[in-house]
């Protein structure tokens, strides 16, 4: 059975805080491993999407911190939580704020997207615990306005996903930059490439693995409905018009925008959510999809991770996503916390090999069923059909803003799409922007 936070070595302070919001019993993972990261050992857990992970990193990190009460440092922080993407970042800073805040400690998120000014100026400030994604964190650090020297405390949250090549080399060079102290890996899945930061970057670590496919296959359903190419779209509209919330995945950024957009058109509001949104247009629509403003969120595997909305009732895989690891992150969005969801998986004929190779991967039984549009399996799963929304004022409350150019300066048009929100303004002379890239080369004059 589990026991209370405070019977697990939880500062009383970090108890009250969570029994705040409502949080009495520890998870789990959060009972599994909190006795050995509160005792400063390095840890590497393991839990399914919605486990409370964040929590179990959290406590022993500010814990550990004031405890230490080693004095703060500008541009210099002292806890490092490394995750992989800005969405992530944002729902890691919602649960340490006020643990942090109730021991005295500050907390900071750096990202990209969004301007440099208020995370220099937090750096400058000095910092407890700062929450990054590598990219940016690695361009503060080549400005020399941060150094990772006095990190005390290091974790790196969604550790499957950051071993990946595509983030593995500045995950190391950072982890190298910081000093052997307490230092924590979690995640959902572990492999190969997790085995080989945890051997490099870890002492003595110990393992807690708190994975039960049992509670998860009486909570979540999992379909594949096979269907012909031109039924496809009027499948997945169907799918997408039931009551509940829907999180449907596309493969591509161009998917997800045009689906959104299709749906909307249809009467059927729904928002995108993918790389290629500036960072305001991203909390927008995630915002529009938490409050209920809309019910059907389209997204690329970016929102795998990092976005816990309450009550999804729906995840579609609109595209089979390439691998198990990113179905079980995908579905992982739906059925949390003790709650049911639905999982479907939209797969043309000459998708089947690849769609059972997927569920064998994910050790999922899924029902399998071929259907057209109309068909009562489609209803069976979604429930009844929620009443559409004129056409026309859907397309005018979720279009997108319309993109604003920058002021003219020296007779040339402003605004290039460079640099995400709003544009950079052009540059002359090949100088280098802050995001790496070149600006405009110079004119030559006869």
């Amino acid at each position: 059975p589990l026991t209370s936070f405070l019977e697990l070595g939880v500062p009383a302070d970090l108890s009250d805080v969570l029994a705040s919001a409502g949080i009495t019993q520890p998870t789990p993972i959060q009972a599994a491993t909190l006795p050995d990261s509160l005792a400063g050992r390095d840890v590497l857990g393991r839990g399914r999407t919605g486990s409370g992970k964040t929590i179990a990193f959290a406590i022993p990190t500010v814990a550990a911190l004031s405890r230490s009460k080693t004095e703060l440092v500008p541009l210099r922080p002292r806890a490092l939580i490394l995750v992989p993407t800005r969405e992530l970042a944002a729902q890691v800073a919602e649960t340490f704020v006020p643990l942090a805040k109730a021991l005295g400690l500050t907390t900071a998120v750096v990202v990209g997207g969004v301007p440099y000014n208020k995370q220099i100026s937090a750096l400058k400030q000095g910092l407890d615990v700062l929450i990054a994604t590598p990219g940016r964190l690695e361009d503060l650090i080549k400005q020399r306005l941060c150094r990772l020297d006095k990190v005390e405390v290091s974790v790196l949250d969604e550790a499957d996903m950051m071993a990946d090549l595509g983030f593995l080399p500045p995950v190391q060079r950072l982890l190298d930059a910081t000093p052997a102290g307490q230092r924590m890996l979690f995640s959902a899945t572990i492999d190969r490439a997790v085995d080989g930061l945890v051997r490099r970057y870890l002492t003595s670590p110990v393992t807690h693995e708190v994975v039960s496919t049992e509670s998860q296959a009486a909570t979540m359903e999992h379909h594949v409905l096979t269907v012909v190419r031109d039924q496809k779209h009027a499948v997945v509209q169907e799918l997408a018009s039931g009551q509940g919330r829907s999180l449907l995945f596309t493969r591509t950024k161009h998917g997800a925008m045009k689906l959104a957009a299709n749906l909307t058109a249809a009467g059927i509001p729904a928002v995108d959510l993918h790389g290629d949104l500036s960072h305001r247009m991203r909390e927008r629509n995630l915002a529009a999809y938490s409050s209920g403003k809309v019910r059907v969120l389209v997204a690329t595997d970016i929102a795998s991770r990092g976005i816990h909305v309450d009550d999804i009732a729906l995840v579609v895989h609109v595209d089979p996503p390439a691998e198990h690891k990113a179905y079980l992150h995908r579905s992982g969005r739906t059925a949390r916390a003790g709650a049911s969801g639905t999982v479907v998986t939209v797969a043309m004929p000459d998708q089947r090999r690849e769609v059972a190779s997927l569920m064998r991967g994910a050790a999922i039984r899924p029902t399998e069923t071929a259907v057209i549009a109309g068909a009562r399996e489609i209803r069976d799963v979604v429930g009844p059909a929620a009443e559409y929304v004129d056409p026309e004022m859907s397309a005018a409350l979720f279009a997108p803003e319309p993109t604003r150019s920058a002021p003219r300066r020296s007779g040339r048009p402003g605004g290039s799409s460079y640099g995400g929100a709003g544009g950079a303004q052009r540059r002359t002379g090949g100088a280098p922007r802050a995001d790496g890239g070149l600006g405009a080369r110079p004119r030559r004059t006869k």
